[in-house]
């Protein structure tokens, strides 16, 4: 079954930061047209080696933005993003530590959120994961989680709601 171009952008990004290894700050990509771009920035098309429009690329080419600012939560600096008419999507990949359902039961009531962050990555049954996830303009929606202790591209999950939070986080830099 063909991957939609989504899940092929995704997927793509997904490799791209496995390749600089773990312990990485949260990036941001912007999700632009292919053919479109080749069009209308065929020097930027060039240096991303997509000129040839015979060749076999995807739909959707992620463009990585600028290193988000030291510091800043992930939800405040989302809250500043808009974006121009050619971008047609975008795309987020951040590290973080999960704990599985079961563990909601023994969190401890009344934490702070620097207090919860400690008790989770002190807990024995915590996971690290990589979590990229990229929203259209139009509402579609993929995700892929990659567990650092099974690092390896056969063993990446993908679906459209892996990550509800992000994703709405993300499909909020569209609205006006």
């Amino acid at each position: 079954m063909a991957a939609s171009p989504l899940t092929v952008a995704v997927l793509e990004i997904d490799a791209y930061a496995s390749n600089l290894g773990w312990d990485q700050p949260a990036r941001l990509f912007a999700l632009v047209d292919t053919d479109r771009l080749r069009t209308q920035e065929p020097g930027l098309a060039a240096q991303l080696g997509l000129e040839d429009p015979n060749s076999s690329v995807a739909a959707l080419t992620p463009i990585e933005q600028d290193e988000l600012p030291p510091g800043t939560a992930l939800d405040d600096f989302l809250g500043t993003i808009a974006w121009p008419d050619a971008v047609v999507g975008c795309a987020m990949t951040v590290e973080r530590l999960m704990l599985p359902p079961s563990a909601e039961a023994s969190v401890p009531e009344g934490l702070s959120d620097k207090k919860l962050t400690q008790w989770v990555a002190n807990h024995p049954d915590r996971q690290e994961v990589r979590m990229t996830v990229a929203v259209l303009r139009d509402g579609a929606r993929e995700s892929a989680v990659r567990l650092r202790e099974k690092d390896s591209p056969t063993e990446v999950l993908t679906g459209a709601g892996l990550v509800p939070g992000l994703a709405e986080a993300l499909a909020a830099t569209f609205e006006s």
